[in-house]
């Protein structure tokens, strides 16, 4: 692989979009033109299974809701300010001009999931079912945490990609066993997904993401801590189980046993499922992209591994470095997949979208770190979070350490929403901007789930 050029000092984006030319991202939007609503086929795949469509539009906010700012060009219509948390007025301005001959392919109404960016039309909906039980009753918010209120997820998406995914972990990957069942239930996964992607054009598209979301969770118990995980020996599953979404290439005499393996456990079941939706949904790339993510991801499962076979305490910033690694990043990064469009490739490598997309991935890993914080202290053994790395390291209380974490969250987050509104201004791109306002929702999304799942989490008595 070439080395890269040298960063020019002066912002390197608007050059990069006019370098790459008409041609990459008419090649992009062609892509995307070629998505169906997660039915048809993509070159060299099978097609999806079929089952019924429900597909409804996003629920619309209350007449009287304020809008918050998110650190984009064009902010989502679902999200609305706390009272209690400071919000940046963000000017939009004048949106430049985009580059000579894209201004066909690129041009569309403002607004989270439009019409012309979305490149898949949205299906009408049915008559809506009565709100089920998946709703999650509502949590309280961490005092002084800097986040964006958003519209409860759409109840008929919620109920339609819970009995999907259930049905999936059942019949199709056998993930576990019906004493589980309760823990899986209240995991709460189609309210959380539909909530971090508002933009999804259909149900099967929030699929790809929620079977994704529950198998990274499967390898997490089941390798790393509650359903029999340990560090010892943890390098060789993941590497087996990452096999599963990026495929071994041999002999035949080994290549059998090796496609045999991934059906051994249920970790390496759900990835193998999980993937193979994917990849008929997502370009190249992008399951190139998301591979890269995953390997990250469990990069930062053995680095914590192996601070627990030492019983060792990092300093803050090893452990902030870990969770870098760590998080959620496999997450948001399929927004544009999720959403039925593709961010090409060159403008995803960009170094401010890269600072941009971590960022993002940290704060909102912390976020997990301080809602997860009660039901970690309850379970057997050490758990690292920031919290307890915090009060270890630099000898605070409990609740300072825990206030203190809340404080670098919200730099994180402020620090996510600036680097945002930066390249957004220096990259008019439409399916850059629509990508950066799918992390921004992901990131919203993320907390209200966090904040309302009282099935798991309950806050510290520090207030």
């Amino acid at each position: 692989m070439p080395a890269p050029e040298p960063t020019p000092p002066q912002s390197s984006l608007p050059a990069a979009a006019a370098h790459f030319g008409a041609h990459v991202l008419a090649e992009a939007a062609a892509r995307a033109c070629d998505i169906k609503a997660a039915t048809g086929d993509s070159p060299g795949a099978s097609a999806l299974p079929a089952p019924p469509a429900i597909v409804v539009s996003a629920p619309p906010l209350p007449a009287d809701a304020p809008t918050a700012v998110v650190p984009t060009v064009e902010v989502p219509t679902n999200v609305v300010a706390t009272a209690d948390v400071p919000t940046t007025v963000v000017p939009t301005g004048e949106v430049p001009t985009p580059i000579p001959g894209l201004e066909r392919i690129l041009r569309g109404p403002s607004g989270l999931g439009t019409a012309g960016l979305r490149l898949i039309l949205r299906e009408e909906p049915p008559t809506p079912s009565k709100p089920s039980a998946a709703t999650a009753a509502e949590g309280t918010p961490i005092p002084g945490l800097y986040h964006h209120q958003v519209a409860e997820p759409d109840p008929v998406r919620v109920e339609e990609v819970s009995r999907r995914i259930k049905a999936w972990a059942l019949d199709e990957v056998s993930l576990y066993p019906k004493d589980l069942e309760e823990q899986f239930d209240g995991f709460s996964v189609g309210r959380y997904m539909v909530g971090c992607h508002p933009d999804a054009p259909t149900v099967d598209h929030l699929m790809i993401a929620t079977r994704l979301m529950v198998a990274e969770n499967a390898v997490d118990d089941y390798y790393c801590e509650d359903h029999g995980g340990s560090p010892v020996g943890l390098g060789e599953r993941l590497l087996l189980a990452h096999t599963a979404l990026d495929p071994v290439y041999t002999t035949e005499e080994y290549q059998a046993p090796w496609a045999k393996s991934l059906h051994a456990d249920a970790p390496r079941r759900a990835y193998r499922s999980a993937m193979s939706y994917f990849v008929q949904v997502a370009s190249p790339s992008q399951s190139d992209r998301f591979r890269h993510d995953m390997a990250r991801l469990h990069l930062g499962y053995l680095a914590e591994a192996a601070w627990a076979q030492l019983d060792h305490v990092p300093e803050v910033w090893e452990y902030l470095a870990m969770r870098q690694f760590n998080n959620f990043r496999p997450c948001p990064t399929i927004t544009d997949t999720v959403g039925g469009y593709e961010l090409p490739m060159d403008l995803h490598s960009q170094a401010a979208m890269q600072k941009v997309i971590a960022l993002a991935s940290n704060a909102t890993t912390i976020v997990n770190d301080l809602y997860s914080y009660t039901k970690e202290l309850d379970a057997p053994g050490r758990h690292l979070n920031l919290p307890v790395v915090i009060a270890e390291r630099e000898g605070l209380s409990d609740r300072d350490a825990y206030l203190k974490s809340v404080e670098v969250h919200n730099d994180l987050m402020h620090a996510f929403e600036t680097e945002a509104k930066a390249l957004t201004a220096d990259c008019p791109v439409p399916s850059l901007q629509r990508f950066l306002r799918g992390v921004a929702a992901w990131v919203d999304g993320n907390h209200n789930w966090h904040r309302t799942n009282t099935y798991r989490y309950s806050l510290p008595d520090f207030w």
